[in-house]
């Protein structure tokens, strides 16, 4: 069967494809596919990952072998194989005794690749539409983010993307903006800023009799995506600055993208104008995951890290963990860290144990400042460099490890870790938090330190 043959063939096969999944889906999951052959009976069917190839070979082969029956009574089968190694593997890699797929990184490697950022755009470009994947919980918000993009700050503006913690809307947000700069080559002028930036932004102004700087920075741009506004909630000047600076981009058609933990009318504190601009725009949530947008960004990550664990192993994982992808990449990388640093073959039994010492009742009876201390001794540095404004990387790293075990083993709120820590602000804590949870899904260094410290923690505390 000729080249042409194989690709007109395809094409009726994913126009069938096409009317029976969402839009979404359908991008995620067929983009780069194509028919490698057609021999004896048998198509074989490229696809560009081995995650794809599993996921479309388990979800769509009945929609795509009945599809290819109809067109061919002759084809009997229908094979699913890699057109191209899309994992790069940038690090020496070994086998484990227990015979799976493991590697050691090397210094270079523990670098943490999300706080990269493009300077012009302030984007990450780790985050990208291509990588995000789509499920019912987020279909709805990847569907307008995607409705945008032919028709910036005309359609859907503002759009306004809330949810939980870890469930992806930065990721979306910043992908889309990464989007919109690959289509336009750059012609439409992106900018990322959290609301913590913004703000700091606003009072340097104000202290250096500067507020020209805001106007130029932020005005006189085409799309400008802003994360977590619900910080900018009660305090004044800020809130008035982005007023004026919303009106003046919406008034000109400038596309404005916005992420916030909570609806407009449920963020305490802010301004009526400023909800009302809001709820004039698009508003669209992201539900905590399913079960198989869970699986599914399991193996995602699994290609990634050029590891394997076996179906049961991944659904025991996606079966226990409740909340979002940060916790889901958390159990992960703990259990990749078993598997790679003990040597041990991963059984949904030994899952089950790992995952069990994640999620747990909060250790109430622990204290704060047991906490501290712990991690200070630990680093040997003392309780007051933790929570001294030291910048230095030895002080830093024991200070956002304390932040984060403050959070994860009791629970506190970021104004109190805050005010514990040397009277930071919430944002500051907060952003403590989410690097140590994001690294820690690729760093193996810094897992083992925090599993070292629990252990310590449980032991004076058993």
């Amino acid at each position: 069967m000729s080249t042409m043959d194989c690709k007109e063939l395809w094409e009726k096969v994913l126009g069938e494809v096409e009317l029976q999944i969402s839009r979404p889906n359908f991008i995620t999951w067929f983009k780069n596919s194509s028919i490698m052959e057609k021999k004896d009976g048998t198509i074989t069917v490229g696809l560009p990952n081995n995650f794809a190839r599993e996921w479309v070979e388990n979800k769509y082969h009945k929609i795509i072998l009945g599809t290819l029956r109809q067109i061919d009574s002759g084809i009997r089968k229908v094979d699913y194989i890699l057109t191209k190694d899309s994992v790069k593997l940038d690090r020496p890699s070994r086998t484990s005794h227990a015979g799976q797929s493991s590697y050691a990184a090397s210094p270079s490697q523990l670098a943490f690749s999300e706080l990269v950022v493009d300077p012009n755009t302030n984007l990450n470009p780790h985050h990208s539409l291509s990588s995000f994947i789509v499920g019912s919980s987020n279909e709805m918000a990847y569907a307008a983010s995607m409705g945008i993009l032919k028709e910036i700050g005309t359609k859907y503006n503002p759009l306004f993307i809330y949810g939980g913690v870890g469930v992806g809307k930065t990721h979306l947000i910043q992908g889309l903006g990464n989007e919109i700069v690959k289509l336009y080559h750059n012609k439409i002028k992106a900018r990322y800023v959290t609301s913590e930036k913004f703000t700091n932004d606003v009072i340097w102004a104000m202290k250096n009799k500067r507020m020209e700087t805001i106007k130029e920075k932020y005005r006189l741009i085409d799309v400008l995506i802003i994360d977590d506004i619900q910080f900018i909630a009660g305090k004044a000047r800020t809130e008035e600055e982005f007023f004026h600076t919303f009106n003046a981009l919406y008034e000109t058609n400038k596309q404005i993208i916005i992420s916030s933990d909570k609806s407009p009318k449920f963020i305490p504190i802010l301004e009526e104008r400023l909800r009302s601009r809001f709820e004039g725009g698009m508003i669209v949530d992201i539900g905590y995951p399913d079960f198989e947008l869970k699986v599914a960004v399991l193996k995602a990550r699994l290609a990634e890290k050029n590891f394997h664990l076996n179906d049961e192993v991944v659904a025991e994982i996606a079966n226990k963990v409740k909340k979002g992808f940060r916790e889901l990449e958390g159990i992960l990388n703990r259990i990749l860290f078993y598997q790679q640093v003990k040597n041990l073959a991963i059984t949904p039994k030994l899952a089950e144990q790992i995952i069990a010492e994640v999620i747990k009742t909060p250790q109430k009876n622990i204290h704060p400042d047991v906490i501290i201390k712990t991690v200070s001794e630990y680093f040997e540095v003392s309780t007051a460099d933790i929570m001294s404004h030291s910048r230095r990387q030895q002080v830093v790293e024991p200070r956002q490890i304390a932040i984060y075990l403050l959070r994860d083993l009791l629970d506190l709120s970021y104004p109190f870790i805050g005010e514990k820590l040397g009277k930071r602000d919430h944002t500051t804590v907060l952003y403590a938090f989410e690097k140590i949870s994001q690294e820690m899904t690729r760093n193996q260094t810094l897992n083992q330190k925090i599993l070292s410290i629990r252990e310590l923690l449980n032991k004076a505390y058993v």
